[in-house]
């Protein structure tokens, strides 16, 4: 299997868990990347900071940054446009579910 295209395909799926997340509560890079690899996501640091980055620029995510025993660690949370993204992307990975399972 061509694993380019399913890291492309799985892409997708990565930014639902973490618009899923930040939902729920402030996540943090760190946390998020265990939280994929525990379902399985081949995914490293150098990949998740830029999709967070990209998320925060795309105004789906936005960052507050946090001192942590004198380090920065930068928290994010779902914003209104993320959580519409996150409502419409539920809804047709449900559809899809339905048709291929």
């Amino acid at each position: 299997m061509d694993n380019k295209v399913v890291r492309k395909l799985f892409l997708g799926f990565i930014q639902i868990h973490i618009l899923h997340h930040a939902k729920e509560e402030a996540i943090y890079g760190s946390w998020m990347l265990e939280e994929l690899q525990e379902h399985g996501y081949e995914i490293s640091a150098g990949t998740l900071y830029p999709i967070l980055h990209n998320m925060e620029n795309d105004q789906l995510l936005y960052r507050e940054d946090v001192n942590v025993n004198g380090k920065i660690r930068k928290y994010y949370r779902i914003t209104d446009k993320g959580d519409a993204v996150l409502q419409e992307a539920r809804a047709k990975a449900y559809e899809l579910f339905k048709e291929i399972k």
